[in-house]
């Protein structure tokens, strides 16, 4: 009997997308937390019958898995970092201060 293989490689994209999104405003939370759940729900399917699944590809969906959790942290950290910022400084404070450094941006641009 030929055993199942589990296939990590959307975890991980997904994974790895979530940590790329979490710079906009921690919005990498979504893929992230998608990556996490098909993860589990893989690894609880092969768990329940270890002996039909190939042990290399739980380890690497257990990697996955891993990365995934570290993704949605990541997110969360930055969720709570934006909300603090908002909090303390306000919106409107921190777009005027965003507005003033990409105008910076641009004269020093235009003068290099």
């Amino acid at each position: 009997m030929e055993q199942q293989k589990l296939n990590p490689a959307i975890v991980y994209v997904l994974s790895i997308f979530g940590m790329l999104c979490c710079c906009v405003l921690g919005a990498g939370i979504i893929p992230s937390a998608i990556a996490y759940f098909i993860a589990q729900n893989n690894l609880k399917t092969a768990n329940a019958d270890i002996d039909n699944y190939d042990v290399s590809s739980v380890k690497a969906m257990n990697t996955a898995r891993i990365i995934a959790i570290v993704a949605v942290v990541l997110n969360v950290l930055i969720i709570i970092r934006v909300v603090y910022v908002i909090a303390t400084i306000g919106w409107d404070e921190m777009y005027d201060e965003f507005m003033k450094q990409y105008q910076d941006a641009m004269q020093a641009q235009g003068q290099a």
